[in-house]
């Protein structure tokens, strides 16, 4: 995987998951199909016993010998430690001998893992002690650009104890204050109704008030946040509506363009892209989106259908959307670039058709490589 972001590096390590989990049967096999993957991802050598060392004894009271899965080295001093279940096990701190290793081994950080789940640990709450929750919590079956961000401070060539240490403040609180919000949206408590309430209702606060207040404030609050979400998407779909209002005019050819068919050469006349039409586009590109930026995705409008190019090239049709009868069709093309007409009922019978129009594309990338 040498080359990739590290954000690429996580969703192979993802997919590898999802492919080979069922074949692996034990805590070692997990430690050496995903966790060590996962370590390496972020920078270290694996097979450097210095950097990475594999069964690191923390003594612990009484107890010689005790020894923590892999311990993470910086300059000849602990890091970060880790502790490795197996795939099928639940994460469960209190069972963990991480809380026994973390002030002995004198790492800032720990993270107990079984190979898809992660959990990281510092001593926000009280030195050399680690705390009960985590301050970040992912899969690597959903990684995001966001969490990606986060685990970036943690590679080798980025790692930085007091910057982490910051953020780690800043992720434990804010995902406990996520949570309390939750729980106060679906079951708001007496504090929280009495406040909203006390900021619009100027008479006394019975409990028959205070009743019928607490259906109010939970509707209140869904509503808004439903509106809120309404609103960005509406925002996010007007611009999308005036991208496509630039590019959904008729354009002359590409320079390498193969010549029009009798069918592309109609007499055009006034060519209205109309909103089916553009809705249909929208979902094409979301569909292509992670095969390509969407950026290449082109609508070129015709009096027969509505034409998605790749690059803006007619070499390179992606599919036609024939939305101008009663009758919907949508136009799929194989290898030969030979056009398919099949009928749709609704816009979102495009989708069925996600895995062909995705193939496409792969075709032409393909081709260019």
């Amino acid at each position: 995987m040498a080359g990739l972001d590290l954000i690429d590096r996580l969703r192979a390590i993802g997919d590898r998951i999802g492919k080979l989990k069922n074949q692996v049967e034990t805590e070692e096999a997990t430690k050496n199909a995903f966790v060590m993957p996962f370590i390496s991802a972020l920078g270290y050598d694996v097979f450097n016993p210095i950097e990475v060392v594999p069964e690191f004894i923390a003594d612990v009271g009484i107890k010689k010998g005790e020894k923590v899965d892999y311990c993470i080295m910086k300059d000849g001093k602990p890091i970060l430690i880790v502790e490795c279940k197996h795939w099928k096990e639940p994460l469960n701190p209190h069972n963990s001998q991480l809380f026994r290793y973390f002030h002995v081994a004198a790492a800032k950080f720990a993270f107990l893992t079984n190979g898809i789940e992660y959990r990281f640990y510092t001593d926000l709450v009280e030195p050399n002690k680690m705390d009960e929750k985590p301050f970040l919590e992912f899969s690597l079956e959903n990684i995001t650009e966001p969490l990606v961000n986060e685990l970036k401070k943690f590679q080798k060539d980025k790692f930085d104890v007091q910057e982490i240490f910051l953020t780690a403040s800043d992720l434990k609180y804010s995902k406990e204050i996520k949570e309390v919000l939750v729980k106060e949206l679906n079951e708001p408590s007496e504090e929280f109704i009495k406040h909203f309430t006390s900021k619009v209702y100027t008479g006394r606060l019975t409990a028959k008030i205070l009743e019928q207040f607490s259906v109010l404030v939970a509707k209140s609050v869904k509503t808004l946040i439903s509106e809120m979400i309404s609103e960005r998407l509406q925002t996010a779909l007007n611009r999308e509506k005036e991208d496509i209002s630039k590019l959904a005019t008729p354009a002359a050819p590409a320079p390498d363009a193969q010549p029009q068919t009798a069918a592309d050469s109609e007499e055009e006349g006034e060519i209205v892209t109309t909103e089916e039409e553009k809705e249909g586009f929208l979902i094409i590109r979301a569909i292509l989106r992670k095969e390509v930026d969407v950026k290449r995705v082109f609508l070129r409008d015709t009096k027969s259908y509505c034409g998605i190019l790749l690059d803006d090239n007619n070499r390179k049709p992606v599919c036609r959307l024939r939305f101008n009868r009663n009758q919907k069709y949508l136009g799929l093309f194989n290898a030969n670039k030979e056009e398919e007409k099949v009928t749709i009922e609704t816009l979102e019978d495009i989708y069925k058709y996600a895995d062909r129009i995705t193939q496409t594309v792969k075709s032409y990338e393909k081709n260019e490589g």
